[in-house]
């Protein structure tokens, strides 16, 4: 959201929304230094690059800790103007080094539910108590190679960004993206705090997907294939007592009904959403591919390779864009913005250091992580 709301900022803040949500952030004046650093009266204009911001690091730089805290406020704030209805914001649990700083700025902003996949988020809940009262929290970094003994937690505490006492927040409740029985189980049992429910993601979902159960298998055209293994038995998810919502080809009245018949409270839409008008796919893209749906000549691939994550990744195949080989082939590849870089344990002077390193710097450096 950092990278996002500066990016706003520097196109002179077109409709001045950004400037209505950070004229009600409880600490004014990190939300002057934020926005000063950054707001461009007019915008800088199409010739010029943004300014970049800096990336993550197991220990950030005030300003960048700053910045996210604001950013996710704001975008929870904007969400949640002018309605009463609940509003939630979603992570990625392999981005890590953002966690602390976005869950804290998204709960001032009075956050309804988080909700994470995309991982084993068990220390969330955790997290999400500790903010209601302000209390500082950690949150472990995955690090490639870590050892016994190595310090690997992240730390982040709220009072060193208040400007004086605060009122308590309120718990947002916590959801989690799941794919399996197993991980359900996990969650429910292992987690430091409550979870409040889950959602339930089928292959067929868009975005990440959970890599196929047991050896990786290929079809004909290059996508990973699921099986029996991969169907997730609703009835024990029923038993265990947690609300559920399912994902992924629910977009029918009738699967609707399917879904709340097999003990769902609902399900969740993605592509409607993304094809509505005020979404930030650009508009030629959403049109041809309109078209091609009207048509029937819509095609989404399920790419095991393009997301550094190790996951796959749905794609809309569409001409003249990334997802054409030939496109993507003369596509120069740079890490500008590096929230899917790899922590890794090196050694710097004797003291176990995390360096970084982006997996997806070479084609063939995409790989699973099963």
């Amino acid at each position: 959201m950092e990278t996002i709301f500066a990016r706003r900022l520097q196109d002179g803040d077109p409709g001045g929304h950004m400037r209505r949500a950070v004229e009600n952030f409880p600490i004014p004046a990190m939300a002057e230094r934020v926005w000063n650093g950054y707001f461009v009266s007019g915008g800088k204009g199409d010739d010029k690059p943004y300014k970049p911001i800096a990336m993550y690091g197991k220990s950030s730089s005030r300003e960048l800790l700053e910045t996210c805290i604001v950013a996710n406020f704001v975008e929870v704030w904007l969400a949640r103007d002018g309605h009463t209805n609940p509003v939630g914001i979603n992570y990625l649990e392999k981005i890590q080094l953002p966690h602390l700083p976005s869950i804290y700025g998204a709960m001032l902003a009075g956050v309804d539910y988080v909700l994470m996949g995309a991982g084993i988020p068990i220390k969330i809940p955790g997290v999400l108590d500790l903010f209601v009262n302000h209390e500082p929290a950690t949150y472990p970094l995955y690090v490639s190679g870590a050892e016994d003994g190595d310090d690997n937690l992240m730390r982040f505490d709220p009072r060193e960004f208040m400007s004086g006492e605060m009122r308590p927040l309120k718990r947002p409740k916590f959801l989690a993206i799941i794919a399996s029985n197993t991980l359900a189980i996990t969650l429910l049992k292992k987690s430091n705090g409550r979870v409040d429910g889950f959602i339930i993601e089928g292959p067929t979902a868009g975005g990440h997907n959970a890599p196929p159960r047991g050896k990786l298998q290929l079809n004909a055209e290059g996508e990973a294939i699921y099986g029996e293994r991969d169907v997730v038995d609703l009835e024990k998810i029923r038993a265990m007592g947690v609300p559920f919502w399912l994902a992924g080809g629910y977009g029918t009245a009738d699967q609707v009904q399917s879904a709340l018949d097999s003990g769902a409270t609902g399900v969740q839409v993605g592509t409607a959403f993304a094809f509505c008008e005020e979404s930030g796919m650009k508009e030629e893209y959403k049109r041809r591919l309109l078209e091609k749906s009207r048509q029937g000549t819509a095609r989404v691939f399920t790419d095991p390779v393009s997301s550094p994550t190790g996951f796959p990744f749905k794609a809309a195949q569409l001409e003249d864009t990334n997802s054409d080989k030939d496109v993507y082939a003369t596509r120069t590849r740079i890490c500008d913005v590096g929230h899917l870089r790899e922590a890794y344990r090196t050694d710097a002077g004797g003291v176990a250091v995390a360096g970084s390193r982006c997996s997806g710097a070479k084609p063939e450096s995409a790989r699973f992580h099963l």
